[in-house]
């Protein structure tokens, strides 16, 4: 029997950051939850990292995830935002450290490309492609949500790599183990 397995993504933000959890049996995964933890209404920085850092640790504390994927920050023109996303960032990855969750990062472009097939693609294009292959009902507001998930997804399918039945050490080892194989 496969081992089951959840997978926490997070997208990182200082205004929302977005969450989304799978249950991985095999090569099947199904959507747990996904939403968004919601920063606006809190105006000092450091109060919203301490929220940022209380939240996730109750989302692995209910869920309790086995590995968590995080999009990685992408390069931006302003300083100051991408210190602030950064902080975002490894406040969530210190929540999971501190419950000894393994951390994946994966680049914004990985993430899009493993779940629709290019790197370039829309929110949109994303969350509507999670929608079709966890069949959700419906939608969030939010698509933060679905970036969360989609973190989540890009994992899965990097870690589901299919294995062969066989493994052989060398050629010698392949004929000796496939006779019929081989032509004389």
């Amino acid at each position: 029997m496969d081992k089951e397995r959840i997978i926490l993504g997070i997208d990182p933000g200082t205004t929302i950051m977005g969450y989304g959890l799978i249950k991985v049996v095999g090569k099947e995964a199904e959507l747990i939850v996904l939403g968004v933890i919601e920063l606006k209404k809190y105006n000092d920085h450091y109060t919203k990292l301490k929220h940022i850092f209380d939240r996730v640790t109750s989302l692995i504390d209910q869920y309790h995830p086995d590995e968590m994927a995080v999009e990685a920050p992408f390069f931006g023109k302003n300083v100051q935002s991408m210190l602030k996303l950064g902080r975002a960032q490894g406040v969530a990855i210190s929540a999971a450290l501190s419950r000894s969750i393994p951390i994946f990062e994966y680049a914004p472009r990985k993430i899009k490309m493993s779940i629709t097939g290019q790197g370039n693609a829309s929110k949109e294009q994303v969350a509507i492609l999670l929608k079709n292959l966890l069949k959700i009902k419906e939608l969030p507001s939010d698509l933060d949500a679905t970036d969360g998930l989609a973190a989540a997804m890009c994992h899965f399918y990097q870690t589901n790599v299919p294995t062969t039945a066989k493994t052989f050490n060398s050629w010698k080892d392949f004929m000796n183990k496939n006779p019929g194989r081989i032509k004389k």
